[in-house]
């Protein structure tokens, strides 16, 4: 499985956004300096976390996006499905409920296939974000750096 810009992208924003938003919003051109993402593809990326449920945008003068709910409720699995879609690496119609292949009785990659895909699942659904806001303030402080910044990744 490979993750495109968009979850990749994605997910530093919304951890970004987590740093920085305590009391109030935080706009989308301070995070895309901060995390060297053009303003336009941001947009679009806050565009899908918002309609997930995940981020709130807020109008008007010092308006931006705030998470929705706390860090320690989102998951990673949660931002990149709202900005991936599906994130199973092998999709086999042997490993999913209702009619599939008629070969599934028989078919042993299929279990192979399941627990790949259900690895991925559990991985990113128990990484929260306040987990990497904590974790990136620790190697901030660790190397006397302040905030977030972007990776490459």
């Amino acid at each position: 499985m490979k993750l495109s810009t968009k979850g990749r992208y994605g997910l530093r924003a919304l951890i970004d956004l987590a740093v920085y938003s305590g009391e109030e919003a935080v706009s989308i051109q301070s995070i895309a300096k901060r995390q060297n993402i053009s303003d336009r593809y941001l947009e679009q990326l806050m565009g899908k976390l918002r309609r997930a449920g995940l981020v709130v945008s807020i109008r008007g003068a010092g308006g931006g996006y705030r998470l929705a709910r706390p860090a320690g409720e989102i998951s990673v699995g949660e931002v990149l499905r709202a900005l991936e879609g599906n994130l199973d690496a092998v999709t086999c119609p042997g490993t999913e409920e209702g009619p599939g292949c008629e070969d599934a009785d028989l078919c042993v990659t299929r279990y192979v296939w399941k627990r790949i895909n259900d690895s991925i699942t559990q991985a990113v659904d128990t990484i929260m974000i306040e987990q990497l806001v904590e974790e990136s303030r620790r190697i901030r402080e660790e190397k006397g750096k302040v905030g977030t910044q972007p990776c490459g990744n």
